[in-house]
């Protein structure tokens, strides 16, 4: 039987095998990423409060979240990396997919 066609489309994760954080370059990059987003969001806010500045309570809410965004933009590049728990994608032993060992031959003495 043809087992390659039971392979999937995609190419699967491969797997890790060691408990390591990222690179402190990809860290710094992630952390980058999210400051940018975070100050993105802050513009947005701000030109909406500009926009809305009629509807008084809309236009200091959104006034008040580009105020501080910042903060919390600067607070958030300055951490760690992220506390959360990513579960990798870890080696599984599937007997299924083990080679056959060596058969066991038969001695004769004599």
């Amino acid at each position: 039987m043809d087992v390659r066609g039971l392979e999937p489309a995609v190419p699967p994760e491969p797997v890790l095998i060691t408990e390591a954080q990222p690179s402190l370059a990809a860290q710094h990059a992630a952390r980058k990423k999210r400051y940018a987003l975070t100050m993105g969001i802050r513009a947005v806010c701000l030109i909406f409060a500009a926009v809305f500045y009629q509807t008084v309570w809309l236009m200091l809410v959104l006034a008040v979240l580009g105020t501080v965004l910042p903060w919390i933009a600067v607070i958030m590049a300055n951490d760690g990396p992220p506390k959360k728990r990513v579960d990798p994608h870890r080696y599984t032993h599937r007997p299924d997919r083990e080679l056959e060992g060596p058969r066991p031959t038969r001695v004769i003495d004599g």
